[in-house]
């Protein structure tokens, strides 16, 4: 059998984690889509430890993020934000995370869907497709790269990182 092969990026968003992937990566078919992202988590798992898969046995890092270019023309990318549930092959597209959606405008400009400055602050504009709403990021850049050092500390996670800002 022959190895499916996905590209996808594991991130961290505020006190999240989740598997990011570009929609055109994926099958079309949301039920494809859907087993394939279960996988990919190691979901369901009877013993809630997601050892098989890159879920952390969680709802804080069990996630799935889908982004593409917008179909909105006031936006940049659409987000497709999918929670995981541990021991059921669910998964629920009917909400937002508001952690995952600082990594959303570092992940598009890394995975060249927006153009960034080289240096200062790079301006995503998010349509948070579960939801029907517009989000604003505001992402630090360095040297032609997303800045992922920094100084801000946020409760709940262990290390200093720089600062996403959201509208």
């Amino acid at each position: 059998m022959t190895p499916l092969r996905i590209p996808a990026v594991y991130m961290r968003g505020g006190t999240s984690k989740g598997v990011f992937f570009l929609a055109r990566d994926l099958p079309a078919d949301a039920a494809e889509r859907d087993r394939i992202l279960l996988r990919v988590i190691g979901s369901p798992d009877p013993y809630g430890k997601h050892i098989d898969g890159m879920g952390g046995g969680t709802s804080s890092t069990s996630k799935v993020v889908i982004l593409s270019p917008s179909t909105h023309p006031d936006c940049d990318v659409d987000y497709l934000f999918g929670a995981v549930a541990i021991d059921t092959p669910v998964i629920d597209w009917t909400g937002n995370c508001g952690n995952l959606s600082a990594a959303v405008g570092p992940f598009a400009i890394s995975a060249g869907l927006v153009a960034a400055p080289a240096q200062g602050w790079a301006t995503v504009r998010i349509w948070q497709a579960n939801i029907g709403k517009r989000i604003v990021a505001r992402v630090p850049m360095q040297g032609g790269e997303v800045q992922e050092q920094g100084d801000f500390v946020l409760d709940g996670v262990a290390f200093a990182a720089a600062e996403v800002r959201l509208e």
